[in-house]
């Protein structure tokens, strides 16, 4: 199959509506969600000054995992035991987006797993959660590749990945809804299109496909002609579906993510030439 195809015209909603349709796999009705499970955690970095808050809904598919970070109040923990066992087709068309999301990630790691797939694997150092951090942001910035000085937009805004754009020569224009500096003072956005326009590349977390700024972010990168690399916990293989498709680049971490765990773990890195013609 020629990725072209596995662009869902375009959008995340036209993909959704493929795999519905049977067009990258199984019907989804033919397959069960085992388990449907949440995480919330905190987490601030050694020497830092931002707690960072994440809520995660996960679908586990046979051997895979999908994953969707979402905002407080957006789901409530009683989705464990009300999907656990649906049909991932009936995830699939879940009200809540989160929801969807995951289970469109789940779906797309089950059919084409990233372990299987045409992906560079990086694997991080075992230590504390600051090494790990800083191994895993510069395995991001690594996929970016700009002359210095070039303005490198951050949806979705972590200190060291802040750091690892700057060591590469970047300058990172700033946006998030939730954080107003980094540790050193640099202000942040709340409006991404001002970063967006100003941008010669951008870096957006998988989180933009939860609420629902991914496709609009997607469809700039095209317009203007700006490399866009996604670092993804949230909707990692949706977000290689696009490749080629205005995505540059993917930083793919699945399920178990990096910061569960003290031990080595594997990211995966994609660049859209290397897809070409992927299955």
């Amino acid at each position: 199959m020629d990725v072209s195809t596995i662009r869902g015209n375009g959008t995340t909603d036209g993909l959704l509506a493929e795999v519905l349709a049977a067009q990258h796999g199984p019907l989804p009705e033919e397959l069960t969600a085992t388990s449907v499970f949440w995480a919330h955690h905190g987490t601030r970095l050694a020497g830092g000054t931002t707690t960072y808050l994440n809520q995660y809904v996960l679908i586990r598919v046979g051997s895979a995992f999908g994953a969707c970070a979402f905002e407080a109040g957006e789901l409530d923990a009683g989705v464990c035991g009300a999907l656990s066992g649906s049909s991932l087709g009936a995830l699939l068309r879940d009200p809540a987006r989160p929801v969807r999301v995951a289970a469109l990630d789940a779906y797309l790691a089950a059919v084409r797993p990233h372990r299987e797939a045409d992906a560079e694997a990086v694997t991080l150092p075992a230590g504390p959660p600051e090494v790990r951090a800083v191994a895993r942001d510069a395995a991001i910035a690594g996929l970016l590749d700009l002359p210095e000085g070039a303005g490198v937009a951050l949806i979705g805004v972590v200190n060291p990945l802040v750091a690892a754009i700057r060591e590469r020569g970047g300058v990172p224009l700033l946006c998030d809804l939730n954080l107003r500096t980094t540790q050193w003072g640099d202000p942040v956005s709340t409006d991404m299109n001002e970063v967006l326009e100003a941008a010669d590349a951008v870096v957006a977390t998988g989180m933009t496909l939860s609420n629902g700024s991914f496709d609009t972010i997607l469809a700039r990168c095209r317009e203007r002609g700006v490399p866009l690399v996604v670092y993804a916990q949230t909707g990692s293989a949706v977000a290689r579906a696009f490749l080629g498709a205005g995505v540059s680049a993917v930083s793919a971490e699945p399920f178990p993510f990096s910061q569960f765990s003290a031990d080595p773990t594997v990211l995966y890195r994609y660049r859209a030439a290397a897809v070409a013609g992927a299955a």
